[in-house]
């Protein structure tokens, strides 16, 4: 019965999703204080080759692959983010768009660890690891009536599932801190904030490296899900991915890039007829989202309508049950 109901072609549609909604959710933090970063496609690459190189040149397990590929794309996130601390605008994005290109032709050129242009392949699979946990502590996927590799879909999409709600959380309840606050009157007035105190350039890297850490993550996972990383998987079109699932969405309120994430993943992939002019789509949203809307689709007024309708909505239902 779960095994019809489980759908491996949806499930994975599913997770790419949620690891590009991570990807928009790093690239949101930083965006929240107002660097215009492309580097993004280049932290997840260290990611994706950190992880993949230690689980499988070096045979370290999964988890101190994936944790080592995060911290490596912090720590790189760290020393970008210093020195372009008095970039703005287009000069911050060409600088983090170039550290992006190197990173990739450095992975293309060093053949002897990342395999070059080929890719690195037999990359340890995270839902195999994840069935093969179970299978060790004695629980079998025809338990649940599914297939060994339906069951490592399930898992880890329910995994990533649960990290990207937990990310997602981190960032809200962010929003609502003190560094939260920092970080929007850093990107209200700059100078305005110094005078009042604010530390610029603490605040300033660490949303460049938590952003760098988000990107790191989801390339590690990401290497795992797939099983195989080429250079040209980080190239300067998943530069622009990603900072369109936060344009698009928006990327003043962290649901944004969830929303912008989803819509632009799911919808290449339902309507494949139109997958081959996705980059066209996306030209031409970017065009449009500039000109009429570029605050993006979900904006703090459209949460507060979405909220003031549903206490609208439960008021009137009070009344009618108390009538």
């Amino acid at each position: 019965m779960l095994q019809e109901l489980v759908n491996p072609y949806y499930l994975q549609v599913l997770t790419f999703i949620l690891i590009n909604i991570i990807l928009g959710l790093g690239m949101y933090v930083t965006l929240s204080t107002g660097q215009l970063s492309l580097g993004h496609a280049g932290f997840m690459a260290i990611g994706a080759y950190a992880s993949g190189i230690l689980t499988y040149t070096y045979e370290m397990p999964l988890l101190v692959g994936i944790i080592a590929g995060t911290l490596l794309a912090g720590i790189f996130g760290l020393i970008i983010g210093i020195p372009t601390l008095r970039l703005q605008g287009v000069y911050l994005a060409i600088a983090t768009l170039g550290f992006g290109e190197v990173m990739r032709v450095i992975f293309v050129n060093w053949d002897s660890v990342t395999m070059g242009a080929v890719g690195l392949s037999g990359i340890p699979n995270l839902g195999r690891e994840l069935t093969d946990s179970l299978r060790n502590m004695g629980i079998e996927a025809s338990q649940f009536g599914l297939r060994s590799n339906a069951l490592g879909s399930l898992l880890v999409f329910l995994l990533l599932l649960v990290i990207a709600i937990v990310i997602f959380i981190f960032f809200r309840r962010q929003n609502h801190s003190r560094v939260g606050r920092a970080f929007a009157a850093i990107k209200m007035d700059e100078r305005a904030a110094e005078a009042m105190g604010i530390n610029i350039t603490y605040y300033k890297v660490l949303a460049f490296v938590q952003g760098a850490m988000a990107a790191g993550f989801a390339g590690a996972i990401y290497a795992h899900v797939t099983g195989y990383i080429s250079p040209s998987d980080f190239d300067y079109h998943r530069a622009i991915d990603i900072l369109i699932y936060a344009v698009f969405g928006g990327s003043e309120v962290v649901w944004g890039p969830v929303f912008g994430a989803t819509f632009l993943t799911a919808v290449p992939e339902f309507l494949r007829g139109i997958a081959e002019y996705r980059y066209m789509i996306y030209g031409i949203l970017l065009v449009v989202m500039m000109a009429f809307r570029p605050q993006g689709i979900i904006d703090h007024r459209v949460l507060y309508r979405f909220k003031r309708n549903r206490q609208d909505k439960k008021a009137a239902k009070s009344k009618k049950e108390a009538s």
